[in-house]
């Protein structure tokens, strides 16, 4: 993805590792703008990259899954939602298998709606949203050690209310979603 003029590009002079853990990496910067100003300290986290998948069933209903989020303290309805592995070949496969773990559901028509960047100024990643349509359930479950959450069907109406209501929190999945509802509402 290109967003613009690569002349606006700062140069880095030292990079620094300053915490390496599966789920937290942060570096330190001394960069240098274009203009010769140098930044002497610039905090970057580092995460892989994210999917999430907009997933409307046969019926026309979309999946989404509630679960506490710990940042902020709140549980959330949400998209169901994941991390790029390193096994996956694709943030397609990713999103297809996260689909399958958490909800079930699986099968369908899949296409790449969109990718965005969940935070440009502080983290190195890409969040990818799917649309999937025309999927059924396929079979149970399969959480992860700290997963704990519920799947739940909701009409296109049900959606855009937890929308225009501010209740889809993450906004790397409210983003796809008001993006959605933009193109195909009603």
């Amino acid at each position: 993805m290109d967003c613009g003029n690569d002349s606006m590009r700062w140069k880095v002079i030292e990079r620094e590792y300053l915490h390496r853990r599966p789920w937290l990496t942060v570096r330190r910067d001394s960069l240098q703008m274009p203009d010769g100003t140098i930044v002497p300290e610039y905090y970057v986290l580092e995460y892989p990259n994210w999917v999430n998948i907009i997933a409307i069933t046969k019926e026309k209903k979309f999946i989404l899954v509630k679960q506490y989020r710990p940042g902020i303290e709140k549980t959330c309805l949400e998209l169901c939602a994941g991390v790029c592995e390193k096994e996956d070949v694709s943030p397609l496969a990713s999103a297809q298998r996260e689909l399958m773990e958490e909800t079930g559901y699986g099968g369908g028509t899949w296409s790449e709606f969109m990718c965005v960047s969940p935070n440009a100024s502080a983290t190195n990643n890409y969040s990818y949203c799917f649309i999937a349509e025309d999927v059924e359930e396929m079979g149970d479950q399969h959480l992860d050690e700290s997963e704990e959450l519920t799947v739940h069907l909701l009409s296109f109406e049900e959606l855009k209310k937890l929308l225009e209501s501010g209740n889809i929190l993450q906004a790397t999945m409210a983003a796809p979603l008001w993006k959605y509802m933009a193109l195909y509402g009603k």
